[in-house]
């Protein structure tokens, strides 16, 4: 297999101490640290070091039993917001069989490792926080959104929007990657599935760098004004979304929230509050997924030439594989959570019912036993069976197409564009252990003339 592997030139990696796995007689949880445990994958300051020494720990991970990871305590105003440990999950088979026993292993309780207080509800009830029956319906009523007819009708708004993010920074010769380009694109197709006016872009972009980047200092600088801050931006996209749909009802449009606000599927049509949920979903998961896909593609294009030229050579040819490997190797999804419903057992390890167990899907991307040289970036790897969008089952990413779509163009714009654009530094790392983010990217290119034909 062709392709250059992620491990040369990395710094010297920090070497982490194992974690006891926990035995199965026990009952009582480890008490909460203290004091963060920089090898404890579902803390955030796991997140802030080099990714080389992240790497690192991931390899090791994944060649220990399942392990139980102890909490912490948070405390002041954040105190109401209890991680109380979890299972995680390394490998890529007990991910498969998490993800397709939906009975066992609940969504229905939270799918990060934090218990946020009830009020959080209001706002992020979404559809991937639930299970059957009630996730059933909402999945059947949104996934009209998702038609082929729908994705066709978008194909026009995602090359016009990537043409004129290229009008904008081409002639520049420089730009930071994440917010002038990789975001900029999936923010704008969101907002115009939903029927968002263009005026309020800059505002969903903020509210959702305030949401899932809230214990990071740039987004939210007090870091006690934590849950304020996330309700708060809940509360204005919510706001955002009712006043948008007020305004569709008895319209005859093809935006989505036309569609989902006037339409029934077996008679039932979505609340107010579920299309509000589902649209906070699609800006701050969808989008940022997306952004981050497209970020740590042009990293590791820039890291690896010979990988880069193979693409451009061939682009339609080798586009499917290479999207599929940029989602593999971003996994911009750390993690998702799962509680167990009663006692199990998962890898021989009995599991509690009540237990946390979180399916790290970034490290089961780098799975030895599924993946060839799982740190090499190969566009052409095939087979590629990654779980970037999520495990099979009933919370499989319902965007997925939607997102390989605009990876997929907007890598096209970029080569045919500014063919030379390359990063020109590290990544600045978002302090996340939910969201593989990057949050600034320098990048810089031979500059270009707009194109004659305004969008």
């Amino acid at each position: 297999m062709q392709g250059y592997d992620l491990r040369a030139n990395r710094a010297k990696p920090v070497r982490a101490s194992g974690h006891p796995q926990r035995p199965p007689e026990a009952t009582a949880r480890p008490a909460p640290a203290t004091e963060p445990d920089p090898h404890n994958p579902i803390h955030n300051v796991f997140w802030r070091r080099h990714r080389s020494v992240i790497e690192e720990d991931l390899t090791r991970l994944r060649s220990e039993p399942l392990t139980f990871f102890p909490g912490f305590q948070l405390s002041g105003e954040l105190s109401s917001i209890q991680t109380p440990g979890a299972w995680v999950i390394t490998r890529h088979a007990p991910i498969l069989e998490v993800s397709r026993k939906p009975e066992i292993y609940s969504s229905a309780r939270g799918v990060t490792i934090n218990d946020f207080p009830p009020e959080f509800n209001e706002y992020f009830n979404s559809i991937i926080a639930m299970d059957d029956p009630r996730h059933a319906r909402l999945r059947r009523l949104v996934s009209a959104g998702f038609t082929p007819r729908m994705l066709a009708r978008l194909e026009d708004s995602i090359r016009d929007q990537a043409a004129m993010i290229m009008d904008e920074v081409c002639e520049r010769g420089e730009c930071d990657f994440v917010t002038d380009v990789a975001a900029r694109l999936p923010l704008r197709i969101v907002c115009d599935l939903m029927g968002i006016p263009g005026s309020y872009h800059d505002f969903v972009f903020d509210q959702s760098n305030t949401i899932l980047g809230a214990a990071d200092e740039e987004y939210v600088p007090a870091f006690g004004d934590l849950i304020t801050a996330i309700l708060t931006a809940g509360e204005a996209l919510t706001q955002l979304m009712d006043d948008v749909a007020e305004s569709k009802v008895g319209v005859e449009s093809e935006d989505l929230t036309s569609i989902l606000v006037n339409a029934e599927v077996d008679g039932e049509r979505l609340t107010r509050a579920e299309l509000a949920s589902f649209f906070i979903l699609l800006v701050v998961a969808g989008n940022e997924t997306t952004r981050n896909s497209i970020s740590w593609g042009l990293v590791y294009l820039t890291d690896h030439p010979d990988q880069r030229r193979i693409w451009t050579d061939d682009f339609e040819t080798v586009g499917t594989s290479a999207v599929e490997e940029i989602v593999r190797i971003a996994s911009p999804v750390v993690y998702m959570r799962r509680t167990a419903q009663c006692d199990t057992v998962l890898e021989g390890q009995p599991i509690q019912e009540g237990d946390m167990v979180t399916m790290n899907y970034l490290c089961a991307n780098r799975d030895e036993s599924v993946f060839d040289d799982p740190l090499t970036f190969d566009v052409r790897r095939d087979p590629n069976p990654h779980i970037g969008f999520g495990g099979p089952g009933p919370h499989y990413c319902l965007g997925a197409h939607l997102a390989r779509r605009q990876i997929k163009v907007m890598f096209q714009e970029l080569f045919t564009r500014i063919p030379d654009i390359q990063a020109t530094g590290d990544p600045e790392l978002l302090a996340s252990a939910f969201i593989h983010g990057i949050k600034h990217l320098p990048a810089d290119f031979t500059p270009t003339k707009k194109t004659p034909t305004q969008h």
